[in-house]
C-alpha cells in the first residue's frame, strides 16, 4: 500500500438556519486533482461510525477524493444521537437535499482542498439506507458516473405495517438502538413523505431505468429483507453488477468503535475501486 500522505480536512455546510451538513475531505497530498467519490452512511449511521473513516482512507490511497458526511437529520451532531429531534424528521427529501447540497459544493470548488478535487468525476458509494439514496440521487442527477450500493435498501419503508400505522395515528413512534439503547423517534412526517414520492423513490424501478453504472455488494449472512430486495434488483435491474460476498454481514464484521478491518470490508473496497476504474479519466 502506498504511505503517501492523506491529507483531512473537514467541512461544514449550512443548508438552513440551525440545518448544518457536516463532512470531511480526505485526498493523496501529493499529485494533481482526483475524482471524487461521496461516501453516504445508512439508518442509524454517521460519518464516523465504524469502517467510515477507515474506508474512506482506503478509498483516498487508491486516487479518490473521499467526501464523508453527515446527513443534517441523521441525529448526531457532535457525538452518538445528541440531536434526536432531528433523527425523527429525516425523510429521503431531506438527505436528497442534503446530498445535493454537497454535490453542489463539489461543483462550485467550495469544499476544502477544492484545488485537489475533480468535480468533472463524482462517484457515489452508499451504504445501506444510503445505498438506496445513492441510486435515487444518481437517478436524478447525470453529474454522478457511477454508484456503488453497499448492502443496500431495495425499499425505502424500513418498518414493518403496523409501526407505520401507529405513527400516522399517533405523530411518533420510537425504535431501540440495539447499541446505544436509546429510544430513537420516527415522526410520521417520514411515512408522509414516502407516501407523496412513491414514484420518485421507487428504488427498484430507478435503478431498472438508470443508465448510470452501478455495483450492487450484498452480504450473504445479511437480513433476509436486504437479501431478498438484491435478488429482486438482479432480476429487474439485470444491466448493472452485482457481487454476492457469501460470509458477509450487514457492517462486514465490523463494529462501532472500529477495531480493524475484516476481509469482506477489503472485497468491498476492493471491488468498488475495481468497478469504477473503468469509468475513470486519469488526470494525474
Amino acid at each position: 500500500m502506498s504511505q503517501t500522505s492523506i491529507v483531512h480536512q473537514t467541512f461544514t455546510l449550512e443548508l438552513n438556519p440551525g440545518i448544518y451538513v457536516r463532512g470531511d475531505v480526505r485526498v493523496k497530498e501529493e499529485g494533481g486533482r482526483r475524482p471524487v467519490l461521496l461516501l453516504a452512511h445508512g439508518f442509524k449511521g454517521f460519518k464516523d461510525w465504524g469502517f467510515f473513516p477507515y474506508a474512506a482512507e482506503r478509498l483516498a490511497r487508491q486516487d479518490f477524493a473521499v467526501v464523508t458526511f453527515n446527513f443534517s437529520h441523521n441525529g448526531v451532531r457532535e457525538q452518538d444521537f445528541d440531536e434526536l429531534d432531528k433523527f425523527g424528521r429525516n425523510t429521503y427529501s431531506q438527505e436528497q437535499e442534503d446530498l445535493t447540497a454537497v454535490l453542489q459544493a463539489v461543483l462550485e470548488g467550495s469544499l476544502p482542498l477544492a484545488d485537489r478535487l475533480d468535480n468533472s468525476q463524482i462517484f457515489l458509494v452508499g451504504h445501506s439506507r444510503g445505498g438506496g439514496n445513492s441510486v435515487l440521487f444518481a437517478a436524478e442527477h447525470p453529474e454522478i458516473r457511477g454508484v456503488a450500493s453497499w448492502n443496500g435498501i431495495s425499499n425505502v419503508n424500513l418498518f414493518g405495517a403496523a409501526f407505520r400505522e401507529q405513527v400516522l395515528q399517533d405523530g411518533i413512534g420510537y425504535v431501540t438502538n440495539a447499541r446505544t439503547k436509546q429510544e430513537m423517534p420516527i415522526e410520521a412526517v417520514v411515512f408522509e413523505d414516502i407516501d407523496m414520492n412513491r414514484q420518485r423513490f421507487n428504488i427498484v424501478f430507478k435503478a431498472s431505468e438508470l443508465q448510470t453504472p452501478i455495483l450492487f455488494i450484498q452480504g450473504g449472512q445479511d437480513s433476509e429483507r436486504l437479501l431478498a430486495g438484491f435478488h429482486l434488483l438482479q432480476a429487474a435491474a439485470p444491466h448493472h453488477r452485482f457481487a454476492l460476498l457469501e460470509e458477509a454481514t450487514h457492517t462486514f464484521g465490523t463494529k462501532h468503535p472500529f477495531s480493524g478491518t475484516t476481509d469482506d470490508l477489503e472485497r468491498a473496497i476492493a471491488l468498488t475501486s475495481a468497478f469504477f476504474a473503468p469509468l475513470l479519466k486519469r488526470n494525474y
